[in-house]
């Protein structure tokens, strides 16, 4: 059985249906790349999986075992993680002090402080600064490295590319390919369809709540992905 499986399900807000009949399966140690235009549903396939929301139909499945609806406390202290866009770093609290919260559910594994600190060495020489007095792009460390501090088997990366530099985004993505040689599941929602590509194992296209496309990048033509990505074929408006 599939590490994640995601198994039609059906997301409403309100009145509103977010998600129709949504289905995708995850692997063990697999990054795998959600795209999508904005309003596509990525966001809020994301908060399900993170235990941020509860379907209305349909389920998910991790590790085997069906979450039900879980809280996303539950869902950290079972190894889920979530990098959120906009990072969500509290403002009253220094950059530690945003890391060592990440930490709560006290999970056992190989990230420490001290670990985070290696793999973001400009976080250490900034420790007390205050979370929001930071670059863009060191917000998004400290988001990521908050995430880490749970020692998460799965971790959910929702546009961690969002407003960034590009050269501060290859930063982070080698940063995502060293979390993911250390045998982390990942899930990474991403706008820029070639950084997707680039980064994921396999990849699921999204379009107005529904799965238009799947499959391994290698496997994926430029017109089948754009068809998938906007709706329309190769020339349309």
């Amino acid at each position: 059985m599939s590490f994640l499986i995601v198994n039609e399900i059906e997301v409403f807000y309100g009145e509103f249906q977010a998600l129709f009949g949504v289905s995708m399966a995850v692997e063990r140690s697999e990054t795998v790349a959600i795209i999508g235009a904005n309003g596509a549903g990525k966001t809020t396939l994301m908060r399900s999986i993170a235990g941020q929301l509860i379907p209305a139909s349909g389920d998910i499945l991790y590790q085997g075992t069906s979450i039900g609806p879980k809280s996303a406390f539950e869902m950290n202290r079972l190894g889920v993680a979530m990098v959120p866009e906009g990072r969500k770093i509290f403002p009253s609290l220094s950059v530690e002090e945003n890391l060592t919260i990440g930490g709560y559910a006290k999970r056992t594994g190989e990230w420490t402080l001290e670990k985070v600190y290696e793999l973001f060495p400009i976080l250490q020489e900034r420790r007390t600064n205050g979370g929001t007095d930071l670059s863009g792009g060191q917000q998004q460390m400290v988001a990521i490295g908050r995430a880490l501090m749970s020692n998460p088997d799965l971790i959910l990366m929702d546009e961690i590319s969002l407003g960034l530099a590009p050269i501060i985004v290859k930063d982070i993505y080698a940063v995502v390919t060293d979390i993911a040689k250390r045998g982390t599941t990942i899930v990474l929602v991403e706008q820029d369809v070639n950084r997707g590509l680039q980064a994921a194992d396999r990849v699921y296209c999204m379009l107005e709540g529904k799965v238009s496309l799947s499959g391994k990048p290698s496997e994926l033509s430029r017109d089948d992905i754009s068809k998938a990505y906007f709706g329309v074929e190769k020339g349309g408006v």
